[in-house]
């Protein structure tokens, strides 16, 4: 498998349940402004849409899509302890939490990465804001992760949208529970394998 990544954008929540599972994978890095990878192919050749991620599986099938990706590798792989098996309402509580992530909370952010100044900038951080209020009520009851006490593939991408308040200068001080959180994260191996391999660390 080859996943394409640009380093910090949401490709870095699949490249941590790679390592994650531990099995052998290429990483390809790419550049959004220009649409091309490091060895100088055409991205849009590769993923139509031309943004990260995208997935290449050994028998060439692309699949784009963090939330379908990570979805995927943790069930080809029998990863339960990150992915409920499918048909449970711990499959659909985990669905539930990646679709937020990726509609609401991951989407907020997208007028702060596009110059939004002004009343849309102050619009854009106060939406934010209430995306992540909804995030810190998730760990009000004490938990660790969004679904228990075990890391998902949730958890990854939660992870990975939560650092953009350092960039976007929101920050985590309103969130405790999350900035709790996202330390966590932060500090398992494959977390640090994956940010190093992208130049984050």
């Amino acid at each position: 498998m080859k996943l394409y990544y640009t380093p910090g954008f949401c490709s870095l929540s699949p490249h941590i349940v790679l390592h994650e599972l531990g099995g052998q994978f290429d990483v390809e890095r790419v550049d959004v402004a220009t649409k091309t990878t490091e060895t100088g192919a055409d991205f849009r050749a590769i993923n139509p849409k031309g943004y990260v991620p995208a997935l290449r599986l050994g028998d060439g099938e692309v699949l784009t899509e963090g939330a379908a990706i990570v979805q995927y590798l943790a069930d080809s792989n029998g990863a339960q302890h990150l992915a409920p098996e499918p048909g449970t309402l711990a499959r659909a509580r985990l669905q539930e939490q990646l679709n937020f992530i990726a509609s609401e909370l991951h989407k907020a952010f997208g007028p702060l990465f596009h110059g939004a100044t002004g009343e849309a900038k102050d619009a854009a951080v106060a939406n934010v804001g209430n995306r992540l209020d909804h995030m810190e009520r998730q760990f009000a009851d004490g938990r660790a992760y969004l679904l228990g006490d075990h890391f998902s593939v949730a958890d990854a991408y939660l992870f990975v949208v939560a650092r953009w308040t350092g960039p976007t200068g929101i920050g985590l001080a309103r969130w405790p529970r999350l900035s709790t959180f996202v330390e966590r994260v932060r500090q398992r191996p494959s977390v640090v394998a994956a940010m190093a391999v992208e130049g984050l660390a």
